[in-house]
């Protein structure tokens, strides 16, 4: 019962602090909360707390606010993740939904996620080594030049230009472009090209030298993919209390956003689209991090996400809407990109 009862005291004080940024007093909690105990009983529970080090006291005489270690108890004894309203989920709907592709898509994504949590919100590109081959179009531009284009089923779109060895008419194009579709359109881009391995056999010995070229051009767009990406949005959010929730100065965090190898690791290293996680001051990997906490989760498939989005922001957080708005954007983003 006293366990129960510290947690809810524990939930109370992180509640207050992060709406109020003012250290909280035992005084101040029996009056916002129904705790059913004496405002001594609540001090004794403080005091254990704190002994704990769930919370701390900033100053003498001052009230208490919680530590790392506290709200990562907050966070792993949440009931659940509050749901939103339906006005707020009409409103993310609507607003992606609106989107033209797949860069519309990700930029709207990470505005809308810095708007609703007031965050740095931050949203990776969906991973090549995720995707699967919707279509391979090879475009006839003249006789000797021929524009390949691979399509992802996340909207991704990367296109070469290839000079061919001898001329080759747009039926013979079009003819090659079928042969290869039907070897390789909805396979993961990691089988594609074992699928084509054996392709040039297929095609007349006239036309070998043109299918060779094209085959290698193909293969070197599904083997090399371009450098993974993740855009942000929202880092004036992180000035408006950075004096009182970054001790010291805010220049880490914000050197840290500018590294996107980093970024990667914190949002790109997703294993699946349904579980939120949480990472709070030195869970981080990065020290620059240390004063800092993120939220994110991948979108995609369940399973098998394509990439990840979250947000990141100083530990005084609102980790239950933070948490809320991430995950309900992340769904939405995926059921998109599923089925556009």
């Amino acid at each position: 019962m006293a366990d129960e009862r510290r947690l809810d005291v524990l939930r109370a004080i992180v509640e207050d602090y992060v709406s109020t940024n003012e250290p909280v007093g035992s005084k101040s909690l029996v009056e916002r909360h129904n705790l059913g105990v004496s405002p001594a009983t609540v001090r004794n529970d403080m005091a254990a707390l704190e002994e704990e080090g769930y919370i701390t006291q900033p100053h003498t005489s001052a009230g208490r606010v919680p530590t790392d270690k506290g709200y990562r108890l907050f966070v792993d004894r949440l009931s659940s993740v509050k749901p939103l309203s339906s006005p707020e989920r009409r409103a993310i709907e609507s607003f992606l939904m609106g989107a033209a592709d797949l860069d519309d898509v990700v930029h709207r994504t990470v505005r809308l996620l810095a708007q609703l949590t007031h965050q740095v919100a931050v949203v990776q590109y969906p991973s090549l080594s995720r995707s699967s081959v919707r279509h391979l179009e090879f475009v006839h531009i003249s006789d000797t030049r021929v524009l390949v284009v691979l399509i992802t089923d996340t909207g991704r779109v990367e296109q070469r230009m290839l000079d061919l060895p001898g001329p080759m008419t747009a039926d013979a194009v079009a003819d090659l472009r079928n042969l290869f579709n039907e070897r390789i359109a909805g396979s993961q881009l990691s089988d594609a090209p074992g699928l084509l391995a054996d392709v040039a056999d297929a095609i007349d010995h006239a036309e070998r030298p043109n299918a060779v070229a094209v085959l290698s051009t193909v293969l070197e767009t599904l083997v090399e993919h371009p450098e993974e990406r993740v855009v942000l949005a929202g880092r004036a959010n992180l000035a408006r209390t950075a004096a009182l929730d970054f001790p010291g100065t805010i220049r880490p965090v914000l050197e840290a956003l500018e590294e996107q190898v980093i970024l990667l690791r914190l949002f790109g290293e997703v294993t699946d689209a349904q579980t939120v996680r949480v990472s709070i001051g030195e869970e981080n990997p990065h020290e620059g991090l240390w004063t800092a906490s993120v939220v994110s989760t991948g979108y995609g498939a369940a399973d098998f996400p394509l990439a990840g989005l979250g947000v990141l922001g100083p530990t005084r957080m609102d980790y239950p809407g933070a948490m809320a708005s991430v995950r309900a954007v992340a769904r939405y983003v995926g059921h998109i990109l599923a089925e556009g």
